[in-house]
């Protein structure tokens, strides 16, 4: 760890990424608001001080595209959908100290100020650059406004990032065969002056900056390919009108969406200390002198967390962030939700079913590492809920309150034992590391292993045949079991906000347990205190089967429509792309090392979604092999297959995993080049 460990004596801020203004949410994007609630509440816990910020992301041309299609301003549908979040989030205890957009007056003032402060200090310069032009529409094409081929890994992409292939950040002018979106006719690429962010000067000081960086591994190891490569300047600004102006007179265009978004987070910051005081919480402090400022993101946005943003903060002198926590994805039968198609579990979904929403929040953050994909169902939701939340917490806090406040009034007069001091003691150790580990789902196991712990100590030493035979020890083990669900409610409180406040109260607790550090753990419980309730009910098997139906009906609509559309592109004649009318002699052809090999091994790259891994025998010698096939062929099919390699061609690196060849396929389906007679591996293709 390259930094003083929680708690410090500097402020934190702890953000998570802005959700676009552009649709509803579903529970795969809960994960993310979920993680950063949960590690936010567990640093106070601590003792540290701690904003937690947000905004909606207004601007880009995903808000933009989808206004025009709803026929209102870009500004009415994000507005629209900025408070319907602002709505939601509370809902499943999601509490924001400020939740702003990046289209209030505060962030363009504030972006507007640090975009000028960076050109003062010759960090932007102008250049002309081809971009993507629709000569239908008459209009540039800016992000998602074309579509194309990635130029690094060939994969369908979109304008600002290969989404479906490497995950790369695009530049404007990069993707190849591109068409317009809107017309959906080719385009054409034409020169334009735009301004330029020098990231590639920052490059010492990104390699310096990923080697303190905290957080989730992912975060830390993905960006090192950018950060040791050639690290390239970035386009900030766009030919469009909805967004924030660049700064300067004479310019029409408005700046790249990931120029304003990132800004965001100081301005919500800004905004929270001009409604509590600085006195409460100083912005400045912890943005521009020496603050603890932790990002949680979803995945795909890394390379701008880890790279773009670090580069603009210290170009300004704020501070840069001390870790960074990437969530992995959350899948539906190991397909990745979709809100086109209505593949998702919604936010509001679970609610009207009558779910609260701390079993969601337990599951978010418990059901494995933070940043590894996570599958949903409703029977692993059922059993965690079940086993977990009733059986282990529920169970013992119950039973002991129950106990002590029919035998004793509440907390019995006794003295607490030295072991269940001592395993409170190991719990508090446990959450404090799992707040410097940046462990969301070890924040929860400290509190679910104490009341583990509780219900075996119950259970060994049945207090219920004690108060006839020993009441002096029947007093003692429930003293220690009264303190165990105490503590319980201190440290579970991140995770189950609400289902924790109640036994905060259970437990005679004053205010609320969201109010008190881990030392409350520890501190005697309230003499005399109400018959409990059960915090959580069962989730019957019945119910399940009824999630089930409705889920698989809306799943199958899903695969039906997608079938469906897949059936009539393949029934349309091809779209084939015209023969080249330059040559090539037959010496550059003999260049050309394509040889015949034999797949020995296939498996998918863990992260890329169209990418996958094969070991080809091309006779000579073995060669790993990375291909855009994962969702086209069954690969554990395809060993034994014998594939057309380019021997010859240089060494690529996709996803982190080094590429010796090309495997030959044909079109979008990647019909893989095979040989027809008995040729060997190794053989030369002619």
């Amino acid at each position: 760890m390259s930094h003083e460990e929680f708690p410090t004596e500097r402020p934190a801020v702890v953000t998570c990424g802005l959700p676009y203004a552009n649709g509803d949410l579903h529970i795969g994007h809960l994960r993310t608001y979920v993680g950063g609630d949960v590690y936010a509440r567990a640093l106070r816990k601590l003792g540290q001080e701690t904003a937690f910020v947000s905004g909606s992301d207004m601007h880009g041309t995903p808000v933009a595209v989808n206004a025009e299609e709803a026929g209102v301003s870009p500004e009415e549908f994000a507005l629209e959908w900025h408070e319907t979040y602002e709505g939601t989030f509370p809902k499943f205890g999601v509490e924001f100290d400020n939740y702003g957009h990046t289209h209030d007056e505060t962030n363009v003032e504030l972006t507007t100020d640090i975009v000028r402060t960076l050109a003062e200090n010759g960090h932007i310069y102008e250049k002309e650059i081809m971009v993507a032009y629709d000569p239908a529409e008459e209009q540039s094409l800016p992000d998602r406004y074309v579509e194309g081929t990635c130029p690094y890994c060939g994969e369908p992409a979109r304008g600002d990032e290969c989404d479906e292939g490497c995950g790369r950040h695009l530049e404007p002018g990069e993707i190849e065969d591109p068409r317009s979106t809107i017309t959906g006719n080719p385009a054409e690429y034409r020169e334009q002056t735009h301004k330029f962010f020098r990231v590639s000067a920052f490059q010492d000081y990104l390699a310096k900056f990923i080697d303190r960086l905290e957080g989730t591994p992912n975060a830390r190891n993905q960006p090192r390919e950018w950060i040791e490569g050639e690290l390239r300047d970035w386009c900030i600004t766009r030919d469009m009108d909805w967004g924030v102006d660049y700064p300067d007179e004479e310019s029409d265009l408005v700046l790249y969406v990931w120029v304003d978004a990132p800004i965001e987070y100081v301005s919500s910051t800004k905004q929270y200390t001009d409604r509590v005081g600085a006195d409460t919480f100083d912005w400045q402090e912890a943005w521009q002198d020496d603050g603890d400022i932790v990002h949680v993101i979803g995945r795909d946005i890394i390379q701008h967390h880890t790279v773009f943003w670090p580069a603009m903060l210290h170009g300004v002198d704020y501070t840069e962030p001390r870790a960074v926590m990437a969530s992995g994805f959350i899948t539906l039968n190991g397909k990745g939700f979709s809100t086109s198609r209505n593949r998702a579990v919604w936010a509001d979904e679970y609610l009207d079913e009558g779910f609260h929403p701390d079993l969601l929040r337990y599951y978010l953050a418990t059901n494995g590492g933070f940043q590894q994909d996570v599958d949903f169902s409703w029977e692993r939701f059922r059993e965690r809920v079940n086993n977990e939340l009733v059986g282990t917490v529920g169970n013992f806090a119950y039973r002991s309150l129950l106990f002590a406040h029919r035998e004793f009034g509440g907390t019995p007069d006794a003295d607490l034992s030295p072991e269940v001091r001592e395993r409170i003691e190991d719990a508090i150790d446990e959450f404090t590391a799992a707040v410097n580990d940046y462990s969301v789902r070890d924040v929860g196991e400290a509190a679910v292993s104490l009341a583990a712990f509780g219900n075996e100590y119950i259970q060994r030493h049945e207090p219920w045949h004690l108060v006839d035979e020993d009441p002096e020890r029947a007093a003692q083990v429930l003293r220690d079991c009264v303190q165990i669900a105490k503590a319980v409610a201190v440290l579970f409180a991140p995770v189950a906000p609400g289902t924790c406040d109640r036994l905060w109260s259970q437990v005679g607790g004053e205010g609320s347990v969201h109010d008190v550090e881990l030392d409350a753990a520890l501190e005697p419980p309230a003499a005399e205190f109400d018959e409990p309730d059960e915090l959580y009910e069962k989730i019957a098997e019945e119910r399940v089967e009824e999630l089930n139906e409705k889920l698989a009906e809306r799943v199958a609509e899903s695969e039906a429509a997608e079938a469906a559309e897949e059936a009539a592109e393949s029934a349309e004649a091809p779209d084939l792309d015209p023969v080249s009318e330059e040559r090539i002699g037959f010496e550059e052809f003999e260049e050309l090392d394509m040889r015949v090999g034999e797949i020995l091994e296939a498996e998918g790259i863990e992260g890329a979604d169209k990418l996958a891994r094969l070991v080809v025998d091309i006779g000579v010698e073995e060669r790993q092999i990375v291909a855009g096939i994962k969702q086209l062929h069954d690969l554990d099919e395809l060993p034994g297959t014998r594939v057309v390699v380019l021997a010859n061609l240089e060494k690529a690196e996709l996803f982190g995993v080094e590429s010796n060849g090309m495997v030959l396929a044909a079109g979008e389906e990647a019909d893989l080049l095979t040989t027809h007679g008995d040729a060997v591996p190794g053989e030369r293709v002619r």
